[in-house]
């Protein structure tokens, strides 16, 4: 003989029948605190959070990453050699 029960309740229902606790605000910290640090890691990955960790390392570091940005843009060979005028 085979028997089928069909219960139609909620799943808080359930666990209010079994008496298990209910773990909706436990849930809901710790959700709380994992969107935290994700916004906290997020920032720590934005280009800002990476230049302000970057110039953090030492004192001469902002000098430094000014002047390798200024190199980076300036046109080749602007000192001495072969130019247009010089020919």
């Amino acid at each position: 003989m085979k028997m089928n029960i069909v219960i139609d309740c909620t799943p808080e229902e359930a666990r209010t029948f079994f008496g298990l606790p209910d773990v909706k605000p436990l849930q809901q910290r710790a959700l709380a605190r994992l969107e935290k640090r994700i916004d906290e890691a997020t920032e720590a990955m934005s280009p800002e959070g990476l230049l302000r960790a970057w110039f953090s390392l030492m004192p001469q570091a902002q000098e430094q990453y000014r002047d390798w940005f200024i190199n980076m843009f300036r046109p080749p060979f602007t000192g001495g050699g072969a130019t247009r005028e010089n020919k």
